[in-house]
C-alpha cells in the first residue's frame, strides 16, 4: 500500500535535504601573499581565520621565494614545527633562481610572478587531482591574492576559477590607488606632483590630500605603469579583502561600495599577538626577555616605544638628533635603533649594530641608563601590548597602525616610505588618531648630513602626546574597545568574515 505525501511535508523533506547538502559541501581556498614579513603574516591569520569560521573551508597558503626580508625565513620555519589550525597548510614553493642581486627593483615584483607561475600551476594541479580522487576531500574554489600579486589571475582564469584580492593596506589608501588609476587614464601626469602644492580630492577622504604625500613610485615614469596595474587589476575580481574594519575606515569603506569597485569585506584589524600562540618563536631569546623584564618595571603608560618597522633606518646625523631629543625630554623610552643597509644596496633590509657606540652620541647610554634602553629587533606586537607603553614613534606602516590601534597607544607619525605618507595624513588629519612629527618627510639615504627632523620638533610631538594629549589618548582608547569587539560575534569583520566564506562556498565551479 502506498501512502501519499502531504504536499507541504514534501517541502520541508526537500529544504531539509537541501539545507543538509549546503551544510556538506566543502571547499578549498589557495592563499599567496606577497613574501614580505607583514603581507605573509597577514595571509596566514586571514587562512586561520576562514577555517575558524566555518567548518566547510580548507586553506592553502603558498609561499613565493625569494622573499623581501631574511626575517621571513625564520618565521616559515616556525611555522612548519608549529600546530596549524585543522583544515589548514602553509606550503614554500620553490625558488626563482633567476631573480638575484641584479634584478632591478621595478623588475623584482613581474620577474617573481612570471617566474612562480609554473610552481602555482603545479600545486594547485596536485591539489585538484586530490580533490578529484575522493568524494570527501573538498574542492577547489578559489584563490586569494596579495594584490601585489594579482598578476597571478591568470593562473585562476586557467583553472576556470574565481579569485578574490587581499589589500594589506587600508581602504582609504585603496580607494586613493583606484582614483589615481582613474587620473592616470583620462591622461594626468602623475609624475607632474612631485614637491607640487596640488591638493586632491580623493573619494576615500574627507580632507583634500597633498599630492607630494603620494608614494614616491608614483613619481618615476618607469614604475607607474607597474604600480597602476593593481587597482586596474582589481575589477576582475570577486571581491576585496581589506585589513581594516568598518568603525576605523567608515567614511572609505563606504565610498567603495559604489557599484564600480568589486565587494570590499573587511577582515580586520588582522594583529598577531601571543596570546594567540607565537609563530616566530622568538619569545625565547635573551633579547627578548629583557625587553619585556625592563618593560615590567617601568610605570604603566609612561614609555616612548621609537620602532620604525623591518624596513626604517636612519643615518647619523638624524639618530643623534632624535637622542638629543630624548635626552632633553626626559621620558622614559624604548628605542628600535637598526643600522641602514649599505647605499644602493635596495635588496638589503636594515641589521642590527653590534655596538651602539659607533652611531649614538659620546656617553648618550650612560647619561639616559636610567630612564631608557636601546635596543636593535623589537617584537613590536608584544611590546605595543605592554601596559608600560604609552606612546608609539612609528614610521605609520599600516600593520603598525593596526597593531598601535589593537592596544590603544597613540601614534606620533614619522612615515619613511610607500605609502605611509599617506597612512601619516590619515591618521593625523582624517581620523585625529595621531600627531605629526614630520608628515613629508621620505627615508634618507643620500647622505649622512641630511637631517629631516630637528631634536626640537621630535621633542614638540613627543610632549604633546605624553604631556597634553588627553583628547587622542581617549579616542584610541575606544577605538580600541571597538577593534576588540569587531571580530567577535555579531562585530562588523566576523560579519563581513561570514559573508565572504558563504561567498566562496556558495560560489564554487
Amino acid at each position: 500500500m502506498i501512502t501519499s505525501t502531504h504536499p507541504k511535508q514534501t517541502t520541508i523533506v526537500h529544504t531539509r535535504n537541501k539545507d543538509f547538502k549546503q551544510r556538506m559541501k566543502k571547499a578549498e581556498v589557495v592563499l599567496i601573499p606577497l613574501p614580505a614579513m607583514g603581507h605573509i603574516v597577514a595571509v596566514v591569520e586571514i587562512a586561520k581565520l576562514l577555517v575558524q569560521r566555518d567548518d566547510r573551508l580548507y586553506t592553502t597558503v603558498l609561499v613565493m621565494h625569494p622573499t623581501l626580508d631574511p626575517s621571513t625565513t625564520k618565521y616559515n620555519e616556525s611555522l612548519a614545527a608549529s600546530t596549524l589550525p585543522d583544515r589548514m597548510r602553509v606550503i614554500n614553493l620553490p625558488r626563482v633562481e633567476s631573480i638575484t642581486s641584479d634584478t632591478k627593483p621595478n623588475n623584482w615584483l613581474s620577474s617573481l610572478v612570471e617566474g612562480q607561475k609554473p610552481h602555482v600551476k603545479e600545486y594547485v594541479s596536485k591539489i585538484r587531482t586530490q580533490s578529484e580522487l575522493s568524494l570527501d576531500a573538498p574542492r577547489l574554489a578559489g584563490f586569494i591574492f596579495d594584490s601585489f600579486v594579482t598578476g597571478l589571475k591568470e593562473v585562476a582564469n586557467e583553472f576556470g576559477l574565481p579569485w578574490y584580492a587581499f589589500s594589506a593596506s587600508g581602504a582609504a589608501f585603496l580607494g586613493c590607488l583606484l582614483h589615481l588609476q582613474a587620473l592616470h587614464d583620462e591622461g594626468a601626469d602623475l609624475t607632474e606632483f612631485k614637491n607640487s602644492d596640488v591638493e586632491l580630492r580623493i573619494p576615500s577622504l574627507v580632507n583634500p590630500f597633498p599630492a607630494k604625500l603620494l608614494p614616491s613610485v608614483l613619481f618615476e615614469k618607469e614604475s607607474i605603469t607597474t604600480i597602476l596595474e593593481q587597482p586596474r587589476a582589481l575589477a576582475e575580481a570577486r571581491g576585496i579583502l581589506v585589513n581594516t574594519f568598518l568603525e576605523f575606515e567608515s567614511h572609505a569603506i563606504s565610498s567603495l561600495s559604489d557599484g564600480r569597485t568589486p565587494p570590499i569585506y573587511p577582515v580586520g584589524p588582522i594583529v598577531k599577538h601571543k596570546r594567540d600562540g607565537h609563530d616566530v618563536g622568538s619569545e625565547g631569546s635573551n633579547s627578548y626577555r629583557n625587553i619585556i623584564e625592563w618593560l615590567d618595571d617601568q610605570p604603566p603608560s609612561s614609555v616612548l616605544f621609537l620602532c620604525f618597522g623591518s624596513g626604517g633606518s636612519f643615518r647619523e646625523n638624524q639618530v643623534k638628533e632624535i637622542a638629543c631629543a630624548l635626552e632633553k625630554c626626559g621620558h622614559r623610552f624604548l628605542w628600535s635603533l637598526r643600522k641602514p643597509p649599505p647605499r644602493g644596496k635596495w635588496e638589503y633590509s636594515p641589521s642590527d649594530y653590534a655596538n651602539f657606540q659607533e652611531i649614538l652620541p659620546k656617553e648618550f647610554l650612560n647619561r639616559t641608563a636610567k630612564i631608557g634602553k636601546v635596543i636593535g629587533w623589537a617584537p613590536q606586537v608584544d611590546i605595543l601590548a605592554h601596559p608600560a607603553i604609552g606612546m608609539f614613534a612609528s614610521h605609520c606602516g599600516w600593520n603598525s597602525i593596526l597593531e598601535s590601534i589593537r592596544f590603544g597607544v597613540p601614534i606620533v607619525a614619522w612615515p619613511l616610505y610607500a605609502e605611509q605618507q599617506f597612512n601619516a595624513f590619515q591618521m593625523v588629519i582624517e581620523l585625529g588618531l595621531a600627531v605629526e612629527i614630520k608628515m613629508d618627510c621620505r627615508e634618507n639615504s643620500h647622505g649622512d648630513n641630511e637631517i629631516n627632523v630637528s631634536a626640537d620638533g621630535i621633542m614638540k610631538a613627543i610632549e604633546h602626546v605624553m604631556e597634553q594629549g588627553k583628547e587622542i589618548r581617549k579616542k584610541v582608547k575606544e577605538m580600541r574597545r571597538i577593534s576588540e569587539k569587531t571580530l567577535t560575534a555579531g562585530g562588523c569583520s566576523y560579519s563581513s568574515l561570514g559573508r565572504l566564506a558563504d561567498d566562496i562556498i556558495d560560489n564554487q565551479p
